[in-house]
C-alpha cells in the first residue's frame, strides 16, 4: 500500500516540474488519503493484536 504512495508522490513531483498542477495537487491528495488509510488501517491491526495477546500453546 506504502508503493502507492510514493508512486503518486513520483508522479506530483514529475507532474510539478513539467507545469501541470492541477495534476500534481490531485496526485498528492490521492498519496495523502492512501497513507492516512494505511497508517489506520496499522493501527487497527496493532490493536487487534495486542487484545488478542499470544495464546498459551502447551
Amino acid at each position: 500500500m506504502l508503493s502507492w504512495v510514493v508512486t503518486f508522490l513520483v508522479v506530483a513531483l514529475i507532474a510539478g516540474v513539467l507545469g501541470f498542477g492541477g495534476v500534481a495537487g490531485a496526485s498528492i491528495e490521492i498519496a495523502k488519503a492512501i497513507f492516512f488509510i494505511a497508517i489506520v488501517l496499522f493501527l487497527i491491526s496493532a490493536v487487534v493484536g495486542l487484545v488478542r495477546g499470544r495464546g498459551n500453546s502447551l
